[in-house]
């Protein structure tokens, strides 16, 4: 495995590695997974962008979103933190640290997300200094709701674009 940078009492946080490609496509794929994630149906090709996205986030900008394991365990049950975005509708979403979880299905209940971004957030803020942190959130998806209020994020924004389910845009404001 590669570096592991966060514990915490149940979790493992690792930086994302070539050989992680199998349990982020894992969790991309499986058809439960899909329900907060628009009309969007990724494949294989989609998992290969997004682990090497993250692992570019760590190099370019020393953050990004971890690969999470219950301790001691090889399995990614979730893909949490926070990187470098650029999403293209602006909104102020573009080219700004954002936050993101999306924990595997089969774990969900368990207060992955929570306890992973607990963690995730004063570490963010240690290393690279207290910041304005974005993350969207598609409307209706209580739970990430819920996890981002209790990070201090706040809704700024809507976004619809045709054909998508809304997105709720939260941020955290720096200082």
């Amino acid at each position: 495995m590669s570096e592991l940078v966060l514990t915490t009492e149940r979790l493992e946080l690792w930086k994302p590695q070539a050989s992680d490609f199998d349990g982020l496509n894992a969790i991309n794929t499986d058809p439960r997974t899909l329900t907060y994630l628009g009309n969007w149906a990724p494949g294989h090709a989609d998992t290969f962008a997004r682990l090497t996205r993250n692992a570019g986030s760590w190099a370019l900008w020393g953050y990004g979103t971890f690969m999470v394991r219950k301790r001691g365990l090889p399995q990614i049950v979730a893909n949490i933190g926070v990187f470098r975005s650029y999403r293209g509708f602006a909104h102020g979403l573009d080219d700004v640290p954002e936050a993101g979880w999306i924990v595997h299905p089969d774990h969900w209940g368990e207060g992955i997300a929570g306890e992973a971004m607990r963690a995730v957030m004063p570490w963010f803020d240690e290393a690279h200094g207290r910041q304005r942190v974005a993350c969207m959130i598609e409307a209706g998806h209580v739970v990430s709701e819920r996890v981002a209020a209790q990070l201090g994020f706040v809704e700024y924004a809507r976004h619809q674009q045709p054909g998508e389910r809304p997105l709720v845009l939260y941020e955290r404001i720096e200082g």
